[in-house]
């Protein structure tokens, strides 16, 4: 029997967990689905992710994919699997995909998006940052679109996890206002770790009434490529892995 390459598209609130990465201590997303494939099929198998996802981040949209020799049928996976995930986790699709796919290495991009409430929820409180006062929507969008296009994010990524090479090119970078949420989307080719969240740290301070961060200001920080000047980084409850391009 051939091994199968089968890619899954995933949804999960990741309130209750520790990011997607496996780890043995501690309950993840990948560990979640992992141990599910193995009461379906038998076998251990590991996953590949788009995106390895903080502690208390959502996806949307995350994609894995793993390859195993077994006689199931690929788009039974999907079925199966969800039997044995906790209502926290949905798979939404499964299919068979070329060999030499790899969700993260294969991927063009990926669409991240951030949702503040401007009110207190008793319901949403872990599904948003809550910022109980005005903010001003025209500023921040003036430091969202700064950075369109290609640049070095250094700044905006811990300093443990920054690369040789911290530059990512960003396509789509917007605030809008959804009746008592302020929503941001940000689509790039790659991300750093806590990119997003250290952008709309300060993107936050930029639409204060007072004391506010500008543009100008901005543009110092991320021209420093020094993450000590990010001073705020936001909640990762409120972030989202909405979509991944092939």
């Amino acid at each position: 029997m051939p091994t199968k390459n089968i890619r899954l598209d995933i949804q999960y609130n990741g309130a209750d967990f520790s990011g997607w990465q496996y780890q043995p201590e501690a309950r993840s997303i990948q560990g979640e689905i992992e141990e599910a494939i193995k009461k379906v099929t038998g076998q251990n198998v590991r996953l590949h992710a788009a995106g390895r996802t903080d502690a208390g981040v959502h996806a949307l949209g995350q994609v894995a994919n793993f390859r195993i020799d077994h006689y199931l049928p690929v788009e039974k996976y999907r079925d199966a699997l969800n039997f044995y995930l906790p209502q926290t986790i949905l798979i939404a699709a499964s299919a068979e995909v070329p060999d030499e796919y790899d969700a993260r290495k294969s991927a063009l991009w990926r669409h991240y998006r951030y949702i503040i409430g401007l009110e207190r929820s008793a319901l949403y409180y872990n599904l948003r940052w809550e910022i109980p006062y005005r903010l001003n929507v025209e500023r921040m969008n003036k430091i969202a679109d700064s950075i369109k296009g290609i640049h070095d994010f250094s700044a905006f990524c811990v300093v443990n996890s920054q690369k040789e090479n911290n530059e990512c090119d960003v396509h789509i970078s917007q605030w809008r206002r959804e009746e008592s949420q302020l929503v941001f989307d940000i689509r790039a080719n790659r991300f750093l770790h806590t990119m997003v969240r250290s952008l709309v740290g300060l993107m936050a301070e930029a639409g204060k009434d007072k004391d506010y961060l500008t543009l100008i200001e901005f543009g110092d920080i991320l021209q420093s490529g020094n993450h000590t000047r990010v001073k705020v980084v936001a909640p990762a409850r409120g972030l989202y892995l909405v979509a991944v391009g092939y």
